[in-house]
């Protein structure tokens, strides 16, 4: 607990946010980082990742894995995400296990995504340090098969049986997660799709979220209507006698919901600016704060100031820093300052640690370099950390 007068936790000591980093690996994330400034070397580095990717038998893959894939993935495979969770061990951070494997479309893709998640929660099992594993329900059931179930449109035969085994298919894992006591993260999708993941998410919080919260929805706030349904979802887990299991993002898929909206000619379901989003989220770090008996809340940001909220929330009503439902997360490879500076200072927090085939992960690898690039020629907020830390160091002048 945060004594009072305290300082609130220093996000911008690079000490304690690189300390697990030698200096040989500080140059290395460094030179990455300032690579990934570039929107132009970005964009060539993109072209050329895709390209690799269609080379057979993986003889590209040492190279992706030499620059940006051991930066922001745990591993091709479990094993081989277990340095990594040692590592994140020694300096007091959870680990949230992500098979980064994204949409497929066939039945045995379909059957190989759920294998692979069944695999990730025994691999939890076996290590305390991994709570959470997260999937998404595009990797278990068509798209097109949601979006139809989205819009209330009926489905054929194929479609029906596709339908039940994704039903099945989910309570499956979430069988298998609530038996060894891990608990589940499911991503939110595009807001054509949302409805029919949200449908079977409640379901399966009222069936398996009695006494522990197993199974967690995401709640995305950068859509207008999210927050209104996390308190909707809230009052219906009251009366269901079920703990509420909430992730809290601002949300992935803005350019693409902006732009199918006007393209089909509908109202967007995207915040008008960034300030609503950012009150939006805020304002549901209040919310579930309120009730961390009843709500088992994550703090899934790289937002300095939404982080710094939720600690002044815990401070102020006395909520435990190492309350079970009250947590925080980032991504692997980024916001280190926030991750090892809330960990030092004992707060629950964890890294999302995704992890597959490097072919398969590099849409996602791509993301996190377009994220990371420069807009307007200012440097990205994670190279002035490092670039702060290496004159710390005295690495560079």
């Amino acid at each position: 607990m945060t004594e009072p007068g305290e300082p609130k936790i220093d996000f911008n000591n690079t000490e304690i946010a690189f300390s697990s980093k030698s200096d040989r690996q500080l140059k290395h994330t460094y030179r990455l980082f300032k690579l990934m400034n570039s929107p132009r070397l970005v964009q060539l580095g993109t072209a050329l990742g895709k390209l690799a990717s269609k080379i057979p038998f993986g003889l590209a893959d040492p190279i992706i894995e030499a620059t940006v894939f051991y930066q922001f993935c745990g591993g091709t495979s479990l094993l081989d995400c277990q340095k990594t969770i040692d590592q994140l061990t020694k300096y007091k951070t959870l680990t949230i296990l992500d098979y980064g494997v994204e949409a497929k479309f066939s039945d045995e893709d379909f059957e190989k995504t759920l294998n692979a998640n069944l695999k990730a929660v025994e691999f939890a099992y076996s290590n305390p340090q991994v709570p959470v594993i997260s999937t998404k329900l595009t990797g278990l059931i068509s798209f097109d098969v949601l979006q139809k179930l989205n819009a209330g449109e009926a489905l054929d035969t194929q479609e029906e049986i596709q339908h039940k085994r994704l039903r099945e298919r989910f309570i499956k894992l979430c069988e298998k997660a609530y038996e060894f006591g891990v608990s589940i993260f499911v991503d939110a999708e595009e807001s054509w799709i949302q409805d029919p993941v949200d449908e079977l998410v409640d379901e399966c919080m009222s069936r398996f979220n009695r006494s522990k919260p197993i199974v967690y929805n995401t709640f995305q706030m950068y859509r207008h209507d999210r927050l209104e349904f996390l308190k909707k979802s809230f009052q219906k887990a009251k009366e269901g006698n079920y703990i509420l299991g909430a992730k809290i993002v601002r949300g992935a898929y803005m350019e693409k919901e902006r732009k199918r909206a006007e393209t089909i000619n509908y109202s967007s379901p995207i915040q008008p600016s960034k300030a609503e989003t950012d009150q939006d989220f805020n304002k549901a770090i209040e919310f579930v704060l309120q009730y961390p008996d009843l709500i088992s809340m994550v703090n899934s940001s790289h937002n300095w100031e939404s982080n710094e909220l939720q600690v002044d929330i815990m401070s102020r009503n006395n909520i435990p820093i190492d309350h079970p439902h009250v947590n925080f997360c980032q991504l692997l490879g980024m916001s280190d300052n926030l991750t090892f500076n809330l960990a030092a200072k004992g707060y629950q927090v964890a890294k999302y640690v995704p992890y597959g085939p490097v072919k398969e992960v590099l849409p996602y690898l791509i993301r996190r370099a377009q994220e990371n690039s420069s807009i307007a020629g200012d440097m990205s907020r994670e190279l002035k950390l490092l670039t702060q830390e290496m004159k710390r160091r005295g690495l560079i002048s």
